[in-house]
């Protein structure tokens, strides 16, 4: 996996650049989902790599079903991946292209698990006070968890919030065990 992403990072990163050139983050954005849609039909997929097809028919097909829905950069960008074969990264492309913009427009994506679902006002509030805490702005994704046994874990980036039972527990468990 590490090793896909490694050689996605360059191409989100053209991708990204060419976006703030142009100034059309979100243009890029919608090209990209396409793209990766296309990629992902199981008739196409199963042309990529495939010995028996040329890269011409295999730009041929991808471009024919993207259609006027790309530009000529987001056309000359897929040409490129199949050309040096990296179509098959376009997911991780993707990935890596929104993270790049979302850190253009100051958003960080906090991933919140709750032992029980939380109503909107709690996830308001949580968001405010984590949007307080980072000084930006923030997009929750909400999950359950179980296992949490009572409470939220909230990871931001590289950082983990740890407010449940399970991880006090945890905490517990290891400061007596030492």
């Amino acid at each position: 996996m590490a090793e896909s992403i490694t050689v996605a990072r360059p191409y989100a990163q053209a991708a990204y650049k060419l976006a703030v050139e142009r100034a059309a983050l979100d243009q890029w954005a919608r090209m990209l989902d396409l793209v990766v849609e296309v990629v992902c039909d199981e008739r196409i997929a199963a042309l990529i790599g495939n010995p028996n097809v040329q890269r011409a028919q295999l730009e041929s097909v991808v471009l024919g079903v993207c259609g006027d829905k790309l530009d000529g950069a987001g056309r000359n960008f897929v040409q490129v991946l199949i050309e040096n074969g990296r179509l098959a990264q376009i997911k991780d492309i993707r990935v890596l292209y929104e993270h790049l913009k979302l850190e253009h427009e100051g958003v960080l994506e906090a991933q919140i698990y709750s032992a029980f679902p939380i109503d909107d006002a709690q996830a308001s509030e949580l968001v405010a006070q984590l949007e307080s805490k980072y000084q930006r702005k923030i997009r929750p994704h909400l999950s359950v968890d179980p296992q949490l046994i009572g409470g939220v874990r909230i990871v931001v980036g590289d950082r983990v919030l740890d407010a449940s039972v399970r991880g006090r527990l945890d905490a517990m468990s290891a400061a007596l065990t030492r």
